[in-house]
């Protein structure tokens, strides 16, 4: 459990509505178990201290003493984005991982969402991935070394059944802007690669997403059928794969986009 032993790992979106396991969170708890300091990042103060008791609590578990606390802020907002990472570095003198996880879903296409809802979509999905680039880089490059990790979907690699053209072309954006980061930085130390989950059962799809259908078990029983395996993954499947782009393990691998999704863009059709 030592695989991030000594780095930093600075996680936006890591917070937690009541406990509940999403996927930054995981991201952080699955950090912390490997031994790396972690900072969470969230828009509301209830949401940052949920997610450290949750990531100390799962530690402690194990007998392992977390090195976590949490900062407020709003990755749509350059001056609060600036300010979270000047008080990582003043904490843990380093940033050695920077895991983006801020993400929304708007439902309706051109004629049925607003123009605030378009803008909020870009603002929080793609905007907020900018600016904490904009502000961590320029620490990875101070010191020779770092790993980014933005997750996107696959919604923005195909179209996956639902109606949200916004929540796709950010993701898809998110894919671009990482790869062009990857191959920017290589010769400087520095990875970036994309995550894109699939069907994952996670706290947004409730939020988000169970309007698009009669019940929430509506919802689950038709997003585990659409799955290559027959079932959702979970938050920890993701925070696995951002665990190895994390680690030493992956410092020949730089610019991929990785499906975490059973199959699902290999599949022959899109779902209905």
């Amino acid at each position: 459990m030592n695989r991030l032993h000594n780095k930093s790992c600075l996680v936006f979106g890591g917070g937690s509505v009541g406990g509940e396991t999403n996927n930054g969170l995981a991201a952080a708890i699955t950090y912390a178990r490997e031994g790396a300091q972690v900072t969470i990042v969230d828009l509301n103060q209830n949401a940052v201290d949920d997610g450290v008791r949750r990531v100390t609590e799962e530690c402690e578990a194990l007998g392992i003493e977390a090195s976590v606390f949490g900062i407020a802020g709003d990755v749509t907002n350059e001056a609060s984005v600036e300010a979270a990472v000047a008080a990582t570095m003043e904490r843990f003198g380093r940033i050695d991982v920077l895991h983006n996880n801020v993400g929304i879903a708007r439902m309706g296409g051109p004629i049925e969402l607003s123009m605030a809802e378009w803008n909020l979509s870009m603002n929080v999905n793609l905007t907020s991935v900018f600016l904490t680039c904009k502000y961590v880089l320029p620490h990875m490059l101070a010191q020779g070394s770092g790993s980014i990790i933005n997750i996107g979907s696959v919604g923005g690699m195909r179209y996956i059944g639902y109606n949200y053209p916004s929540y796709s072309a950010t993701k898809g954006a998110v894919a671009q802007f990482t790869q062009n980061l990857a191959l920017e930085y290589a010769s400087r130390g520095i990875r970036a690669n994309t995550i894109a989950p699939g069907y994952i059962n996670t706290p947004m799809i409730y939020r988000d997403i169970s309007s698009a259908y009669g019940t929430v078990e509506e919802m689950v029983a038709a997003r585990d059928a659409l799955s290559p395996t027959g079932k959702m993954g979970d938050s920890f499947d993701v925070a696995n794969a951002a665990l190895f782009f994390a680690s030493d393990e992956s410092r020949y691998v730089n610019g991929v986009c990785l499906p975490v999704d059973g199959g699902l863009v290999q599949s022959s059709a899109p779902p209905a």
